[in-house]
């Protein structure tokens, strides 16, 4: 038998092949594995629009938005076709052959596709152009008129304030509530807008585009629902300008309502709380009184409709606005989420929030300034599991 064929060699020449492909391999793996990161990639693209989406609009305006979006979608893809298309036919209608050196014609200063390649351009802007401009000048109208529902937000480091200014009991006191904005559908809302501290952005995608919040000014945005939302689907919203440490837990619920459906919830927040007076809820209104340096609450005292804590007026260009140092917590309990429509109203996660506020929210209380009205989240005031308990029984019984 040739040495060559014994089973040593056998082996120490696969062995030798195997050293000799492993370079190979590992030249190949690096792309190997950027080419499944990129395809990872593109596939993340195809999983889907989440809740908090502009591609699905619930209201004409934002309907004015994806209509614009999907022209510019459609012509750009018309475009990118068109282009891809004429550069593979020249790659390979005009490549190089062998032996033929002669040159495709040319044709630089052809007066009639210089022409043509002018005008296509300007007619696609002018397709984009026209619907842009009049979707911006629809987009930001104020709504004015009787039927118009006035709201006015103020942003704050981290959570939003509305006041229904339309709406107001007998004494004369609107209606304000916080994070959850209620509207009725098919109805014109005209949210007036400030800040309180630094800028935000009022962004509720399926009903309009966004809008700051500025402080010392005042901004306008127009919604529009068409339908009703399920109880336990509002419309989700974000604050889209960074504000600081707790920006991304700085969300918006908007429920729609039939008239007659919002017309019940006006009136059931208009009506004042009522003030416990046995029970662990009584315990709770007992440990409230710390909670009033910042919150604020209406209740019904001995001679009527009494408010209860701090609020604040800012003026703005001639609009007078609320300012709470923290959420007005009259109705509390009827609420679906706190911390800004970041956690379900439920007495597991508000145990939670009154053990170690900061722990389920990114704040800073150290730095409040309330003499100042700057307020950066609620300090852990180490309530015992009592008085936390006694606490849930109040805010949860103010529905």
């Amino acid at each position: 038998m040739p040495l060559a064929s014994t089973p040593v060699a056998i082996a120490g020449k696969v062995k030798h092949d195997q050293k000799k492909a492993i370079p190979g391999v590992a030249r190949r793996s690096p792309r190997l594995v950027g080419l499944v990161a990129l395809l990872a990639l593109v596939l993340s693209a195809c999983s889907g629009s989440g809740p908090q989406t502009a591609l699905n609009p619930e209201g004409p305006i934002g309907r004015t938005i994806d209509d614009l979006w999907e022209l510019v979608f459609i012509l750009a893809t018309v475009v990118f076709v068109i282009v891809q298309a004429a550069l593979i036919y020249a790659i390979v209608r005009f490549r190089a052959r062998k032996g033929d050196d002669s040159e495709p014609v040319q044709v630089h200063g052809n007066t009639r596709l210089e022409i043509l390649w002018t005008i296509i351009p300007v007619v696609i802007l002018a397709a984009i152009g026209f619907p842009t401009v009049r979707g911006i000048f629809d987009v930001r109208a104020i709504a004015e008129g009787a039927d118009v529902l006035q709201v006015q937000v103020t942003g704050h480091q981290w959570w939003w304030e509305f006041e229904y200014v339309d709406l107001a009991d007998e004494t004369g006191r609107t209606l304000v509530t916080a994070n959850e904005l209620y509207i009725p559908e098919d109805t014109e809302v005209n949210l007036t807008m400030t800040s309180a501290d630094v800028i935000h952005s009022f962004w509720v995608p399926v009903l309009a585009g966004k809008r700051d919040a500025v402080p010392n000014r005042v901004s306008n945005l127009t919604l529009i629902a068409d339908n009703p939302t399920p109880p336990d689907a509002p419309h989700p919203g974000q604050c889209a300008e960074y504000c600081g440490l707790a920006h991304a837990d700085m969300r918006i619920k908007v429920h729609v309502r039939t008239q007659a459906d919002f017309d019940a919830w006006v009136a059931d927040q208009l009506t004042p709380a009522t003030i416990p007076t046995e029970g662990a809820a009584a315990a709770g209104y007992e440990a409230f009184n710390t909670c009033v340096a910042c919150h604020n609450v209406t209740v019904m005292g001995e001679n009527g409709p009494e408010d209860i804590g701090v609020v604040r007026t800012i003026e703005v260009d001639g609009v007078t606005f609320t300012s709470s140092l923290a959420p007005n917590l009259t109705h509390f309990g009827g609420r679906d989420t706190f911390g800004s429509g970041t956690f379900e109203n439920n007495a597991e996660h508000l145990a939670q929030w009154l053990a170690d506020p900061s722990e389920l929210k990114p704040m800073r209380p150290e730095l409040n300034d309330i003499p100042n009205g700057r307020i950066l989240g609620m300090p852990n005031f180490n309530l015992s599991s009592d008085d936390i308990a006694n606490l849930i029984a109040l805010l949860e019984g103010w529905e």
